[in-house]
């Protein structure tokens, strides 16, 4: 199996839709721009965003089984994808890619 690279490419925050939308949370996302992370075997890395992994799961194994080219050449490297967190008020855009 082939090691995934996850790399934490942008994070936005949207102040104005949580200003009208969101309750006060204690705990926010930590991720931050240029973090990255190993995938081994396709799990998920440790100490990772549970809910940003389940938003790329299924790519991360795919990468790992030596799969790509997903959406009929969407991504400019076929073993890669842009994948962001389910976080409505502070999404991260993420990098996937396989490395040899």
């Amino acid at each position: 199996m082939t090691k995934v690279k996850i790399t934490a490419l942008r994070k936005v925050q949207h102040d104005d839709l949580m200003a009208v939308y969101e309750n006060p949370i204690d705990h926010a996302c930590e991720v931050g721009e240029g973090q990255s992370w190993i995938s081994t075997d396709g799990t998920c890395p440790e100490g990772f965003c549970p809910e940003a992994w389940k938003t790329m799961r299924e790519f991360v194994e795919a990468l790992s089984r030596g799969e790509g080219n997903f959406y009929d050449g969407w991504m400019k490297n076929p073993y890669s994808a842009m994948i962001s967190c389910n976080d409505g008020f502070r999404p991260v855009s993420f990098y996937i890619e396989a490395i040899p």
